[in-house]
């Protein structure tokens, strides 16, 4: 869905939380905005606590770009910005566009986190104010993203990330590596074929899982699906790199 559909300066939203972050968010320090709510399960999630729109405080736009002028010199020096996560940002496609508009009029540099599930609420002018999308394509296999994700859909993601090749937005590809889940040589090596012929993919971000969330799942009262899993090593990591590399892909 390509709506033309204008997201209002006094779209309000659901805000879980907010940080101030330098070197994994996006280029620079950025002021990191959690908005509550996401469709997807992820087994290796790191923000349980966001799943639920409920659960975070509402804002308004003009709240939020308070708090975004108080950075904007540090954001000035540092080649920072503002990134949008969550949670998924596109479950709340209206204020998320309100946000980035204004952003965009204030002049700082904006980001948009998202696994592209939602792809299709994000309306081109929320796209076109957005300077850099963070996409996190979890698996190229269809039955392994649905087990990843909780029953997710692969399809939308892709058509997000083609729709995104199509407008000439800037990406830098997001792949959490799990040992034994997502790591099988063939899928990723689709997923770099994949990747490389999109033609506007900066760079790739391999992330090795971790568990650092655990304390979370633990005071929620769940289990955290994947604590007996073994982290990656840093010799399956730099396979995985290797791979996408091959391709003329710069990873990280």
């Amino acid at each position: 869905m390509d709506s033309t559909a204008e997201a209002p300066a006094t779209a309000a939203g659901s805000l879980h939380s907010w940080d101030l972050s330098s070197g994994v968010d996006g280029p620079g320090t950025r002021l990191v905005l959690f908005l509550a709510g996401c469709p997807l399960r992820c087994l290796y999630c790191q923000n349980p606590d966001t799943w639920q729109e409920r659960d975070g405080a509402q804002t308004s736009v003009a709240a939020v770009m308070t708090k975004v002028r108080r950075y904007q010199k540090i954001f000035s020096r540092t080649g920072g910005g503002v990134t949008l996560s969550g949670g998924e940002p596109l479950l709340q496609p209206r204020f998320a566009a309100a946000v980035l508009h204004a952003c965009a009029e204030a002049g700082v540099s904006t980001a948009l986190d998202t696994s592209g599930a939602l792809g299709a609420r994000a309306f081109d002018e929320l796209l076109l104010d957005t300077d850099l999308v963070l996409l996190d394509i979890k698996a190229f296999a269809p039955h392994t993203y649905s087990r990843i994700t909780g029953g997710g859909d692969l399809a939308p993601t892709l058509r997000f990330a083609q729709r995104l090749a199509r407008l000439e937005r800037r990406v830098w590809l997001r792949f959490v590596l799990v040992p034994g889940l997502n790591d099988a040589p063939a899928e990723v090596e689709a997923l770099a074929d994949f990747v490389a012929d999109l033609g506007n993919v900066e760079r790739v971000d391999v992330l090795p899982f971790h568990k650092l969330a655990t304390p979370k799942y633990e005071a929620m009262g769940i289990a955290f699906p994947l604590i007996d899993r073994p982290v990656p090593t840093l010799d399956q990591a730099a396979a995985v790199r290797a791979i996408f590399t091959a391709r003329g892909l710069r990873t990280t």
